[in-house]
């Protein structure tokens, strides 16, 4: 039964994936409003296929620790899940994401409308430099940025270094900017390159913001200890309703 749902909802997923590639063109000469409500009805339609196919219900934590306005959004990152869910989430979602991306046919033409942040990892410093300065603007807009602080998706109970990125972004964001940590559990129930999904609760939670002014090295520190941390305890609570340990899952 459970092949059979991941069956389906890959089937959905992929199908609604190019759905979106081979349609969303018609959004491009309009505002950069109208492509982000047609993002946001087909990761709420993605939400529903979770649910009824996959079995994969969502839930959201700390909602309250989110700004109105700008905001430098950390987030662990271990699913495809978390590089649509923000659409729901935030009025501004701005993705931090490899300039590749940007690059490939349809989807690159979207990322671009919706102003997201490219990086460009073989430049070296230029690219840090620039992916700043993007972040910085969008923020100045009072939009919210997001950045997946390890760079990469990772498997349930990894955690890799995290990079330099997020801390320049802090140094130099705007007063009126803060930055929420996120902690999820997404990989235990829809993980990374596997067919085979999970029913279960996933699980996202915003954890209290970190407050500005703090010296870069004290500021890395508490960003990973609050999202490692939770990330755990949201682990746990995924082994308890799936029986199967973070090493378990990969």
């Amino acid at each position: 039964m459970r092949w059979l749902r991941s069956l389906l909802f890959h089937i959905f997923f992929f199908s609604w994936l190019v759905f979106l590639l081979t349609t969303f063109w018609v959004f491009l000469p309009f505002p950069r409003d109208v492509i982000k409500f047609a993002l946001r009805i087909w990761s709420r339609i993605l939400v529903l296929a979770m649910r009824v196919l996959g079995g994969m219900k969502v839930e959201f934590k700390g909602k309250e620790n989110l700004p109105r306005g700008a905001a430098l959004i950390a987030s662990k990152h271990q699913s495809i899940y978390d590089t649509f869910i923000f659409y729901l989430l935030l009025d501004e979602p701005q993705y931090v994401l490899k300039k590749e991306l940007t690059e490939i046919p349809f989807w690159g033409w979207y990322a671009n409308k919706c102003e997201h942040v490219p990086v460009d990892r073989s430049a070296g410093a230029k690219a840090l430099r620039d992916m700043v300065a993007k972040c910085v603007d969008r923020l100045q807009k009072g939009r919210q940025v997001i950045i997946f602080p390890e760079g990469t998706r990772t498997a349930p109970g990894v955690t890799l270094r995290y990079h330099p990125g997020v801390a320049a972004i802090y140094q130099q964001m705007p007063d009126d900017a803060v930055v929420v940590p996120v902690a999820l559990n997404s990989g235990s129930f829809w993980g990374r390159r596997e067919f085979m999904t999970q029913p279960g609760t996933i699980t996202l939670e915003f954890l209290e913001p970190i407050p500005p002014g703090l010296d870069r090295k004290v500021f890395m520190a508490s960003l990973e200890e609050r999202i490692e941390g939770a990330t755990a305890t949201l682990l746990e609570a995924a082994e308890a309703e799936t029986g199967k340990k973070p090493a378990d899952t990969p």
